[in-house]
């Protein structure tokens, strides 16, 4: 059965067809990468085998002259129309500018607070930012997902200082408590630095072992964490880095699907929200862990989900899940409420500050937005 996953070199959905070999397969058709497709069964995520972009463009040059010879004629027919109903001109801009102010107004460009950032490997500039986190003083942590580099801003997206972890593994998880202290997953690892300095303060241990992919804060300084290691378990962490519940098989279980790419986000009432990019949906969990209800579903229509990358909860409760088609909103029970569309870009990382104000990373840029509404 035809499946998806996210491009783990630009983002983009890639159809693939999952099976039990080793040996399969696939391009993504927007950076042309040759990519090994995820297997649930051998427990293997994608991975990039090779990129080359010169394949991509080299087969269209002999279809250059059958272009010309098509689009000549057509443009020719295009300038007629418009001659003959130039008399109509005014009232088609009319309802063509009414209609663009009608999906300007749906989309997220009017809610933007603040936009920095740029390409490059400069102070202030992103090559892969997929990960952001904010702190109770309002400093903003941005994460880059290779090369270990870690950037401190402050509210208003000053450059303030940097640090760099391990920039040989991917940056899987990322997150900050009320302190300043950020805590990191790599090498399915946590570990806590400071974040002002990148000192390393110590690591979180779990009785299984390694395997954490993504961490979030708690609004009492503890941590939710995602966990894999042939199940996929959720594990919380108290403001001591104590493990105090565990919800063994959280996704898995409830669907009766192997989920090898789970993302976490908590709300204020103590509710846990597990994203799970392979099952393309939300499994939400009381505070006791128990199993509450999932909402999404694969598909590309309002409330389902295609290439799901992020997940965060707002301070009344709704649910953000960022796929191709922008920033989806839910309510706390899982209703579909709206979207946020972004123009151009991707939203691979999401927190929200004390205010209510959404922080998104989109690999060259941080993006802040307004949506009390």
């Amino acid at each position: 059965m035809p499946r998806t996953f996210d491009c783990p070199k630009c983002g983009a959905p890639v159809d693939y067809t999952d099976n039990t070999f080793d040996t399969d397969y696939v391009r993504c058709s927007y950076c042309n990468s040759t990519l090994a497709q995820p297997n649930a069964t051998l427990g293997r995520p994608a991975q990039v085998i090779r990129v080359d972009l010169r394949d991509a463009t080299k087969h269209l040059k002999p279809l250059r002259w059958l272009w010309l010879l098509v689009l000549v004629p057509v443009l020719g027919v295009v300038a007629l129309v418009v001659a003959t109903f130039v008399g109509l001109l005014p009232v088609f801009l009319t309802s063509s500018n009414a209609n663009r102010s009608s999906v300007t107004s749906s989309s997220g460009d009017q809610r933007v607070l603040l936009k920095f950032g740029s390409e490059g490997i400069g102070p202030g500039m992103f090559k892969d930012a997929r990960s952001i986190a904010v702190d109770a003083s309002g400093n903003i942590y941005v994460a880059e997902y290779l090369g270990g580099r870690v950037q401190m801003f402050d509210s208003n997206g000053k450059f303030i200082t940097q640090w760099t972890v391990d920039p040989n593994m991917p940056l899987r998880g990322f997150a900050a408590d009320r302190k300043g202290n950020v805590y990191i997953a790599q090498k399915g690892q946590i570990v806590r630095y400071e974040g002002s300095t990148g000192k390393r303060l110590g690591q979180l241990e779990y009785k299984e072992g390694n395997g954490f992919d993504d961490i979030t804060a708690t609004p009492d300084g503890g941590l939710v964490c995602a966990w894999y290691r042939n199940r996929d378990d959720v594990v919380r962490f108290n403001s001591s880095g104590e493990v105090v519940s565990t919800i063994k098989e959280a996704i898995s279980s409830a669907s009766g699907k192997s989920e090898l790419d789970m993302s976490v986000a908590v709300d204020g009432l103590g509710n846990t929200y597990a994203l799970g990019s392979f099952n393309d949906a939300v499994f939400k969990f009381g505070p006791d862990g128990k199993f509450i209800t999932r909402f999404g579903g694969s598909g590309s229509e309002p409330g389902q989900l295609r290439a799901a990358s992020a997940i965060a909860v707002d301070g009344r409760g709704r649910v953000y899940v960022s796929d191709v088609k922008g920033i989806q909103v839910f309510d706390p029970d899982g209703r579909y409420l709206s979207v946020v569309q972004l123009r151009g870009t991707h939203a691979f990382g999401m927190v929200f500050n004390d205010k209510n104000e959404l922080f998104v990373a989109a690999r060259t840029e941080v993006i802040k937005f307004n949506l009390a509404d």
